[in-house]
């Protein structure tokens, strides 16, 4: 409301006289025209109360929008109404001074809708852009450019003769070409308009131009037309590079999945089908962390993600090793009884997270630094999809420095390459077994805890990854971590670059058919592991 006042005082020391030297109307009229006006006349009056120049207008429009003006059924004078204990309570549109309380039924509310919602945000942009505040002439700037109107040039125009903010000044340029194209400007004047919004590009601008080709005069048809066109292809680049991106991070969102069956699969040779419930096991901590934070410390809320990730890691790791003891370690060898095994344990573990947080969906909140977007250029980037991508990259190559330069995973790999001579030597293959799941499933956790910001937590959350994980490890090569990154991020762009033309279901159906034929080329996968064992 202090901005507000300020902007008002501001406009009329400075903006008033040349706004008042173009019009000259008293707004009280056209706002009591209100009264009887259908959707259309309301828009042309909102249009020439706007051009009035007349900052006391503001209130008014504002009630308006909101759905509290109102007009008195014994003379027709508009009020702008609020309710109170004595009734409804009348205040003067320009002067804000009471005119008294009155009954419902003594006046008639004027009908509003979403089109003169538009019109008046235009309407209050042109009023607002000489304030002394930035972020007010910047939202009035993209209110005019959201809605042009010919009523608002003048007023634009004013404001950027005045402005000295660079970023303003080009949003008030491009606000003024938008207008200039609705109006009766000369020729030239809309052709450089034309070129100014051709710079802008995007989806608006394409609207903006298609908008007005139908009443635009002749001559600037084939400058109108070469402008969609440029703006189109350009359009279609960015749609492109939005698919890239789209695939990318669904692929990083496998890659997290995947990556500890990757490990699991390829040392140990079992068909984990419980690993999509460890995911589960992971975004459930998630869930219990923001609870006890939201319960006990709502402060560290923003931090909960970073306190979740151990937590998962741990309950998931310590779920995985009891899994291991109290079952797969009686079946290696025998990999279709270690799949039924498994599945099993799934339904087990699904069915006690039901029995304990029930069937539905629980809320698992976004920290302020994974919430909202971001554009780049003709694209519009998620911060939570980021940060994912960010995250899966540093838990593969944290992975991948713990397999090359740690002594367990030197003790992993020589177990994957050659079992037999690794016990040989001495490394106790049990415990690096148990070690291998327990690593495996606290990644899987960690997965959770990522994937909880993006899908619905719910005991079937690991459900919808757990077949896509293993297409991903038997596509990039059964046990290498590269592997799996590359058929991870080429899965995921090619099932972005396939949706739009056969759709969702399909398209995952032509990408499980290209994996087979791939495979009967490649049995090994795209990176085969090498050793004597293998080999053999």
């Amino acid at each position: 409301m202090l901005i507000r006042i300020i902007s008002l005082i501001f406009i009329i020391l400075s903006f008033a006289a040349p706004a008042f030297a173009q019009s000259g109307t008293d707004p009280k009229p056209l706002i009591d025209a209100l009264a009887k006006a259908d959707f259309a006349e309301a828009e042309t009056l909102i249009g020439q109360i706007a051009a009035t120049g007349d900052p006391k207008v503001v209130p008014a429009l504002d009630a308006f929008s909101e759905g509290d003006l109102y007009f008195r059924k014994s003379d027709s004078a508009v009020f702008i109404g609020k309710t109170g204990d004595a009734g409804l309570e009348l205040i003067d549109p320009l002067t804000g001074a009471s005119a008294g309380p009155t009954s419902k039924s003594a006046v008639t509310k004027i009908r509003v809708n979403n089109n003169l919602r538009r019109v008046i945000d235009a309407a209050k942009g042109g009023l607002t852009l000489m304030s002394p505040d930035r972020g007010v002439r910047l939202a009035a700037a993209d209110a005019v450019l959201a809605s042009p109107s010919p009523e608002n040039l003048a007023l634009v125009e004013a404001a950027l003769a005045k402005e000295t903010d660079s970023e303003v000044k080009a949003r008030m340029q491009e606000a003024r070409a938008v207008s200039v194209l609705s109006s009766d400007r000369s020729v030239d004047e809309k052709r450089d308009a034309i070129k100014t919004i051709k710079s802008l590009g995007g989806r608006n601008a394409l609207g903006i131009l298609n908008s007005v080709s139908s009443s635009i005069d002749p001559s600037l048809k084939s400058d109108l037309d070469s402008a969609i066109g440029s703006i189109e292809a350009e359009q279609q680049l960015w749609d492109m590079v939005q698919n890239v991106w789209y695939g990318l991070s669904l692929g990083s969102v496998l890659l997290l999945a995947a990556i500890g069956l990757a490990i699991t699969f390829g040392v140990m040779g079992i068909i984990n089908m419980a690993h999509g419930e460890m995911v589960m096991l992971g975004a459930y901590s998630t869930f219990m962390v923001q609870e006890v934070i939201r319960t006990h410390a709502p402060g560290l809320f923003d931090w909960s993600l970073a306190i979740a990730l151990p937590v998962a890691f741990l309950v998931t790791g310590a779920v995985g090793f009891v899994i291991e003891r109290c079952v797969i370690r009686f079946l290696y060898g025998r990999p279709l009884e270690t799949l039924l095994a498994t599945w099993g344990v799934s339904l087990i573990l699904q069915q006690t997270i039901r029995s304990i947080f029930g069937p539905t969906n629980q809320e698992v909140g976004n920290p302020s630094w994974m919430s909202g977007s971001f554009p780049v250029g003709g694209m519009t980037i998620t911060w939570n999809r980021m940060w994912i991508l960010v995250f899966s990259l540093t838990i593969f190559f944290t992975l991948l420095v713990v397999m090359k330069k740690s002594a367990y995973g030197l003790n992993m790999r020589a177990v994957t390459q050659n079992r037999r001579m690794a016990s040989s030597m001495g490394i106790r293959t049990p415990w690096v077994d148990a070690l291998t799941f327990a690593l495996g499933s606290g990644i899987a956790g960690i997965a959770g805890v990522a994937l909880s910001q993006i899908d619905n937590v719910s005991p079937n959350l690991g459900q919808s990854y757990i077949i896509d994980s293993f297409m991903v490890v038997v596509f990039g090569g059964v046990g290498n971590l590269w592997g799996t990154l590359v058929g991870a991020l080429s899965l995921g762009v090619l099932n972005k670059f396939l949706e739009p033309s056969v759709g969702a279901v399909l398209g995952k159906i032509l990408v499980l058919v290209l994996i087979i034929l791939f495979i009967q080329k490649r049995p090994r996968g795209l990176f085969a592991l090498k050793g004597r064992a293998v080999e053999a």
